[in-house]
């Protein structure tokens, strides 16, 4: 693999997704971190030339950026055993890394961001107006996880795959979004498992 640089605000549960994804893998990426509160991604230079949607993470190859945290995850794992074989459990894992980006992170993540990171106070009325229909849809999406693993150790086959990973970044913390995961025993007893994996690194 090509020397990988990974652009990144070390709190943002995106970025973190690709590091451990790396960790687990045992591959070293150099890390180019941003404030994203700061505005550090909306330079005409980070426009230009890492990013033109502003936005991290960004995961560079040599001289290719790849956007998307869910992507470049992808492109770390593709052919490792963070990726199933059988072709059903490859789209079954696609399906939840898909979950996470259009039910979970939307509402778990940016209520994170808003309570731990902006603060309540300084929200927009349009923000806070849209707070009980997140944390409404946030659990309704843990609601789905805890069952779904009542009865089975990951997300998909027998082992952790890129679906736990893109599911675990947001959800060990979704309690700085204001949400009980005591409520959630078997996304509890998971996030131990993944805790206890060979190689994993905490999240900054």
């Amino acid at each position: 693999m090509a020397d990988a640089i990974l652009h990144e605000d070390p709190r943002s549960g995106n970025c973190y997704k690709i590091k451990l994804t790396a960790a687990l893998l045992g591959i070293e990426i150099e890390t180019r971190q941003y404030d994203i509160l700061a505005g550090e991604t909306r330079t005409p230079d980070f426009l230009a030339t890492v990013n033109a949607n502003g936005r991290i993470p960004v995961l560079q190859v040599g001289a290719r950026f790849l956007p998307e945290s869910n992507a470049a995850c992808w492109y770390l794992a593709r052919g490792s055993a963070l990726v199933p074989r059988d072709g059903f459990d490859q789209a079954d894992m696609l399906r939840w890394m898909f979950f996470e980006q259009y039910s979970h992170e939307p509402n778990i993540a940016t209520l994170r961001f808003w309570l731990r990171f902006v603060g309540e106070a300084h929200l927009s009325p349009q923000q806070k107006a849209q707070m009980m229909a997140k944390r409404i849809a946030g659990c309704d999406a843990l609601a789905l996880m805890d069952r779904h693993l009542s009865a089975r150790d990951w997300f998909v086959g027998d082992r952790v795959t890129l679906a736990d990973i893109a599911l675990f970044a947001y959800t060990h913390v979704a309690e700085e979004g204001g949400f009980g995961l005591g409520d959630y025993p078997a996304i509890q007893r998971w996030i131990l498992r993944v805790r206890e994996q060979p190689r994993f690194v905490p999240m900054d």
